[in-house]
């Protein structure tokens, strides 16, 4: 391998992982057997596992099992196949929420350390890759740290994600921790509540990747009773959103508010609150481009 290391990181959702260049859903599922087809499969100690498909149940913490590890590994691969290298020695850069950092940090760097050399295979390609070492990053200031010198004197940053929304006000371009939150109403929440509606008006729920296909961009071509209580579900979701910040103290009208995480494009798209002071940053990467930026910006001090 190379004296030098590849950064790569890692954002951990409960709904899609990411990378700097890559998204997938985060699911993962043993396979009991050889598989007849490699498709998203990933071998680890003689054992098979299907990444992607349906998501992991939400849990109160990501590292009482392996399989957020094993989607570290996917991750990995993906990314190194996109460099173009299947050998190499890999610093992680990964995130936690805002007002979890400090209770979590430690057990998660010592999770994603676990194995400092580790041989697998993904899609029967097989990478070998050395964990040089690993460093953790709020999220929410992670997908803004590059540009947050343009801010202004006062900015409320919202990464809205899988599970959980972070609230960061930037005074004078620093972090104010002491008014960071992090409240549990991310876009599972609101794809729970379409579910709960269709259910009940029309007897049956629909897939969570329509719902998420239909966030993205607005619109389907499913059946138009089931549209029409997604959208409106959508809609009163923003709203919550919106109420919320309300509820911190935030004026909405004056406060400049940038919003982030995949969350972004869903107010951009169903908020029918509209203001100029309201802006959108709508790479669902924006978190893990920012964990390697910060990381990079780290290793350069040492």
């Amino acid at each position: 391998m190379d004296n030098d290391f590849e950064i790569i990181g890692i954002d951990h959702g409960w709904s899609m992982v990411k990378t700097s260049s890559q998204v997938f859903v985060t699911g993962v599922k043993e396979i009991t057997t050889e598989p007849g087809m490699f498709d998203d499969v990933l071998e680890l100690d003689g054992k098979y596992y299907k990444i992607g498909g349906v998501r992991l149940e939400v849990r109160d913490v990501k590292i009482e099992n392996d399989n957020f590890y094993i989607l570290t590994l996917a991750g990995i691969a993906r990314e190194l196949r996109k460099r173009g290298k299947k050998e190499a020695n890999v610093f992680i850069a990964a995130g936690l929420p805002l007002t979890r950092f400090g209770v979590e940090k430690s057990g998660f760097l010592e999770y994603l350390t676990k194995r400092k050399e580790v041989r697998f295979y993904y899609e029967k390609e097989m990478y070998q890759i050395k964990i040089v070492n690993a460093a953790v990053f709020p999220q929410c200031y992670a997908a803004i740290a590059d540009r947050i010198q343009n801010f202004g004197n006062k900015v409320v940053i919202i990464d809205i994600g899988s599970w959980t929304i972070d609230i960061m006000p930037v005074v004078d371009r620093k972090p104010d921790n002491s008014r960071c939150t992090t409240t549990q109403q991310g876009l599972i929440t609101c794809m729970r509540s379409v579910n709960d509606q269709c259910v009940r008006q029309l007897g049956a729920g629909i897939d969570e990747s329509e719902i998420q296909h239909i966030m993205r961009n607005g619109t389907s071509d499913i059946d138009e009773e089931y549209l029409n209580i997604i959208k409106k579900e959508i809609t009163d979701y923003t709203d919550r959103v919106f109420n919320s910040l309300r509820e911190y103290g935030y004026n909405l009208k004056t406060t400049q508010l940038v919003f982030v995480g995949g969350g972004a494009v869903v107010m951009k798209n169903f908020s029918t609150f509209k203001q100029k002071n309201i802006n959108y940053i709508l790479d669902v990467k924006a978190n893990a481009k920012g964990f390697e930026y910060l990381a990079n910006i780290g290793l350069k001090r040492r």
